[in-house]
């Protein structure tokens, strides 16, 4: 898997200002990595709620449909922020075996929060989509998107979703990646392109100068937006 990015080794220290201004701006320029896709008529799967106003920067750029794919974080005992694992649709379910085992977390435990997670999961997806059927992605290329990597243990649930169904390849891009992580994805996706892959990320939001929470409503409306676009363009081409 070839790894695209910046100045890897380079850190928040050697900037004057974060080298994004807010997840807009991080995916219109992370479009720019990703044009030579647009010929391979991609699917862009977004990871709600930050990964969306990257990811549809990147669809506009593209002229491709976009979708959300629902990832939730499985978190520890007493420790919620903690993940020791993640599930995303189909029945998919993600591990950190070491964490569990060194945390001594019981089975039933792992069944309770699964359960009550892939629920989540399966409300966001009718929420956000509202009643519209998921894009098919078999035999094309899908480009799951976040607004960035830290553990990446929501996206590796998400990458396992799509693997799935079946895609001729699955490129993960985000606009800034935690070099260790990006290591980690080596052998999950075919390319993963990121901007930038400090050694030393820190949290994700000291690059962007606006790190604000999305908003479901912004959400539900870049997703209306992109389809509208989509079925404008196909009309064209018609």
């Amino acid at each position: 898997m070839p790894l695209t990015g910046g100045a890897s080794g380079r850190t928040m220290k050697l900037f004057r200002r974060p080298p994004f201004e807010d997840r807009r701006d991080a995916g219109r320029k992370l479009a720019g990595r990703l044009a030579g896709y647009g010929e391979e008529r991609p699917v862009v799967f977004a990871l709600p709620r930050g990964g969306v106003p990257v990811g549809y920067e990147i669809s506009h750029a593209l002229g491709a449909p976009l979708d959300v794919l629902v990832s939730r974080k499985l978190g520890a005992p007493g420790q919620p922020e903690f993940g020791i694992g993640a599930v995303a649709p189909g029945g998919v379910r993600v591990l950190n075996e070491y964490a569990v085992r060194r945390l001594g977390i019981p089975e039933d435990y792992l069944e309770s929060v699964t359960a009550r997670e892939i629920a989540e999961v399966e409300r966001r997806l009718r929420y956000f989509r509202g009643g519209r059927p998921e894009q098919d992605v078999e035999g094309r290329t899908a480009i799951l998107v976040d607004d960035g990597l830290a553990t990446g243990v929501t996206a590796r649930a998400a990458v396992e979703a799509l693997r799935r169904r079946r895609p001729a390849r699955i490129v993960l891009a985000a606009p800034v990646c935690a070099a260790q992580t990006a290591e980690l994805f080596a052998s999950e996706v075919h390319e993963l392109v990121c901007l930038e892959s400090p050694p030393d990320l820190g949290a994700i939001g000291f690059w962007y100068s606006d790190f604000e929470q999305t908003p479901d409503e912004e959400v539900v409306e870049l997703l209306e937006r992109a389809r509208q676009e989509s079925g404008t363009a196909h009309r064209g081409e018609g």
